[in-house]
């Protein structure tokens, strides 16, 4: 190989050849191998070591579908759908400031109850009540139908309640449950939060759990019957049509989660004895943004409902 020639007065005298060996080139590939291991392993542990920054850097990435998107919010959604696992991702700007999103959803003392006044909202949770004991904050959350029924008849969750890291500009909270109904398991509803300004906050919810051979039957059974219309946000690559199936699922129920984020977080700004309705009206008027996708039931009926589940969860069951 032929690496360079050494000039004298503008003529080539000789030249010199530098053969370079097989084995040579082996302890050259090694060397550089070496160098960016050493490199490497930075960029992860800066994105561990900051994760406000790591949010914040996604937000800024995230900057084009969040200023256009057919959510008519600055939101961004996805979904993934593996062998036993489905999980649900949102990211959005909401219209709150860090220290109003981190006192009512990540504070030890008051955050597990916070969480259960912001899971009654969603259709299907029938009951949450919060305990704290040595061990830490567990809600016992009840899963059912989307009409009125006794608490009998619905299936127990128990939520362990973590918030993972708290500091003045992000944190990341973590309900995370073992096992759930027809063999679902390794539940996590997981918020991270950074501020953005003074008034605004960035979110990154994420919804995910397992399930077994059970639980992708009932599902199968769901989808083939009274789900078989249902549909999701994203769109096919193939049909352009709104997916359906599993992934469809774990995109609405997504997206109902943040709902009841965003309006419990709008409902502080109302008097104490008008929050309730306040939530409920907001969370309700929200899902009919996207009715394809979220209409379930008339809103005189949620209300009733909603009311009457959110007086049973005042006390533990």
């Amino acid at each position: 190989m032929n690496l360079f020639a050494q000039r004298t007065n503008g003529r080539v005298p000789f030249t010199r050849t530098v053969t370079v060996t097989v084995a040579a080139m082996r302890m050259l590939a090694a060397l550089v191998a070496l160098v960016l291991a050493c490199i490497a392993p930075l960029t992860p542990s800066f994105a561990a070591d900051n994760p406000a920054a790591a949010l914040r850097d996604k937000y800024q990435s995230l900057a084009p579908q969040l200023a256009n998107n057919p959510f008519h919010r600055p939101l961004y959604l996805d979904s993934t759908e593996a062998s036993n696992l489905l999980k649900g991702s949102i990211y959005a700007v909401i219209n709150y400031p860090f220290a109003t999103v981190s006192g009512a959803l990540n504070d030890p003392a008051s955050g597990p109850a916070n969480w259960c006044d912001v899971l009654i909202l969603h259709l299907n949770i029938k009951y949450c009540h919060a305990t704290t004991d040595s061990n830490g904050s567990t809600l016992n959350v009840n899963l059912g139908k989307k009409v009125e029924e006794k608490l009998s008849s619905t299936f127990r969750v128990a939520f362990n309640y973590h918030p993972d890291v708290a500091r003045s500009d992000y944190f990341r909270v973590d309900l995370s449950a073992d096992t759930g109904p027809m063999s679902t398991k390794d539940y996590h509803i997981v918020l991270e939060a950074v501020a953005l300004d003074s008034t605004r906050t960035f979110i990154h919810l994420t919804y995910s759990y397992g399930y077994g051979a059970a639980g992708r039957l009932a599902m199968k059974t769901y989808l083939a019957t009274i789900g078989s219309d249902k549909v999701g946000f994203s769109k096919s690559a193939d049909s352009g049509d709104y997916i359906g199936g599993v992934r469809g699922l774990v995109e609405r129920n997504t997206m109902r989660y943040y709902l009841a984020i965003d309006a419990y977080l709008a409902s502080l700004s109302a008097p104490a004895g008008q929050q309730l309705d306040d939530r409920l009206n907001r969370w309700f008027d929200a899902t009919e943004q996207y009715p394809r996708q979220l209409h379930e039931v008339e809103k005189d009926d949620y209300i009733q409902m909603k009311h009457h589940e959110y007086q049973r969860q005042q006390t533990a069951q």
